[in-house]
């Protein structure tokens, strides 16, 4: 008798390689352990439909549940030899998927299954966890506001105010990008608040301490850089008008204006030979104070007021660009055109006047000079060195000079 042969040709790609790589950081084991389906689940393992959904989702680039049943039809026997379960196609069903997503939505257990995850990838590659970066973002879309969901209207990072999004609080081990801690929270929550319980669940899952967290300026509230000296860890993060006003900056920088405090210049290497400077600033120690936990807690903190050279000569650009729109529009605001509004009376071209100034944000930096005649064209201003506008009244404006 001759044995009949049943060839199966499938298209393997990169599946083997990221299923190897979840079984190897333990992802099906610890989501089997964490979260429990319905009673009534049944075949491959919430784990590892978790598994194959992620390998589906960086094989393809395609997060779209709709399309996993269809990928899983055509490698049955790939995913049954990489996996050991027998995989069905109904396996990658969206119906299926969906009850995975419920499963999964559940903080606590999430958490517990964070770290323990953590712990495990920490352990196996032998990390020297020493930088945490932590970052918020958004994600909006077209849904529909109800008040206990996630997607809620609330200041926009798109400028899409209109759009209902949710926030997530992602915390990363630097410099390999590895994610600690991943939350998802309201859209209308303020991203404040969201630091520090980051910072509380890292501590879980690294135990050392002695970590650099470092963050945006709304890191810096009071209460995250009191926790994170209070349990032994620093933090590097720019200081918000919040935690240091304008009259207190301004205080800080006096001395630079006077002459008494000396810069340190900021240097980086140029080329082999030759090296750049790309910052002055000067380095203080001020005293801080908070409260954790009821406990009040002081320390001295480190504060960097550094210039760098490049924004300066770009703000610098910037302010002059806006000078000169300013003066130009302030030389037109008079002109007697057909269909333009012509200012009978100084008060109104003064109005007027400082509502250019205030559009292109240079209020206080021009000096206004406006003359009123009878009639007839007014002659050239000596001060500013330019000629005024007139109309019938005979109200001018003239061109003001920049202050120094």
């Amino acid at each position: 008798m001759t044995e009949q042969l049943t060839v199966t040709t499938e298209r393997v790609d990169d599946i083997p390689i990221l299923l190897a790589q979840s079984d190897t950081m333990g992802i099906p084991e610890l989501l089997d352990e964490y979260f429990k389906p319905h009673g009534n689940w049944g075949g491959i393992s919430l784990g590892w439909t978790t598994a194959v959904w992620l390998a589906h989702i960086l094989s393809e680039g395609d997060h779209r549940m709709n399309q996993v049943q269809s990928w899983v039809a055509h490698r049955l026997q790939t995913l049954h030899l990489c996996t050991g379960q027998k995989v069905h196609e109904r396996s990658g069903s969206d119906d299926r998927l969906a009850l995975v997503l419920d499963a999964l939505a559940q903080p606590e257990q999430w958490q517990r299954f964070e770290t323990a995850l953590n712990q495990r990838i920490i352990r196996v590659y032998q990390l020297n966890p020493q930088r945490v970066r932590l970052d918020s973002t958004t994600a909006s879309g077209y849904w529909r506001v109800n008040e206990e969901g996630l997607f809620q209207l609330g200041e926009s990072h798109d400028h899409r105010p209109d759009l209902p999004q949710l926030k997530v609080m992602l915390s990363a081990l630097d410099p390999l990008g590895l994610p600690l801690v991943t939350q998802v929270v309201t859209g209308k929550a303020a991203d404040d608040p969201l630091y520090l319980p980051a910072i509380q669940q890292v501590s879980q899952s690294v135990p050392e301490h002695g970590l650099l967290y470092i963050g945006d300026c709304k890191m810096a509230a009071l209460a995250t850089r009191a926790y994170a000296q209070a349990h032994g860890d620093y933090y590097l993060c720019p200081l918000a008008q919040t935690q240091l006003p304008a009259p207190e900056l301004d205080r800080y920088l006096r001395p630079v204006w006077s002459g008494e405090q000396p810069l340190v210049a900021v240097q980086r290497a140029k080329s082999e030979e030759e090296d750049e400077v790309i910052a002055q600033g000067f380095e203080q120690t001020a005293v801080c104070s908070g409260e954790v936990v009821g406990q009040v807690v002081t320390w001295s903190e480190r504060q960097v007021i550094v210039r760098s050279i490049k924004l300066a000569e770009a703000a610098t650009a910037t302010l002059h660009a806006r000078l000169g729109k300013a003066q130009a529009d302030l030389m037109q605001l008079n002109e007697h055109k057909q269909g333009k509004q012509v200012y009978r009376d100084a008060d109104a071209l003064q109005h007027a006047a400082q509502a250019i100034c205030k559009q292109h944000q240079v209020e206080g930096l021009l000096r206004l000079r406006i003359e009123e005649q009878a009639s007839g064209r007014c002659a050239p201003m000596a001060t500013a060195g330019q000629r005024c506008g007139s109309n019938a009244a005979g109200t001018c404006i003239v061109r003001s000079m920049r202050q120094r």
